[in-house]
């Protein structure tokens, strides 16, 4: 399975001033550049769209014990879903970073597909750079 933990931190503290890596915050904000960053590796390696719904929402969904109403686009579940153009491609940029601190490794890099919509729930969250006006997330408890 493909996750990420998005951990992201304000520029100071990745301590680039003083070159260590081993003294840098751990992780990277990704979460707005991941689905392209896997998609663009994947072509490279012959793996397709079926392997990475598998890896990046069916094991995940399944590890956190929620696949009876996450993980799968299928009558019954919650239609949380992705639009995503495999044709479009697009350079990283500061701009293209949705996120408080927009510092990524990846900035400069070119990449293959573009998300143009996201659904939580059925409710359009994004759309082609616009995000809905009110957070719709919500808490899972699993214990």
């Amino acid at each position: 399975m493909i996750v990420t933990d998005h951990s992201p931190c304000p520029p100071e503290m990745k301590g680039t001033e003083v070159g260590r890596f081993d003294m840098a915050w751990g992780g990277i904000a990704g979460l707005s550049v991941a689905l392209p960053v896997i998609y663009s590796e994947c072509v490279k390696r012959g793996f397709g769209l079926d392997e990475i719904a598998r890896w990046m929402s069916t094991a995940p969904a399944a590890l956190a014990g929620i696949s009876a109403k996450a993980g799968a686009f299928a009558a019954g579940r919650e239609a949380s879903f992705i639009v995503f153009d495999t044709e479009a491609n697009f350079t990283v940029t500061p701009e293209k970073l949705y996120f408080r601190h927009a510092i990524s490794p990846y900035v400069g890099e070119e990449l293959q597909g573009v998300v143009r919509g996201t659904y939580l729930r059925g409710h359009s969250i994004y759309r082609d750079g616009g995000f809905a006006s009110s957070p719709m997330g919500r808490e899972v408890r699993l214990f």
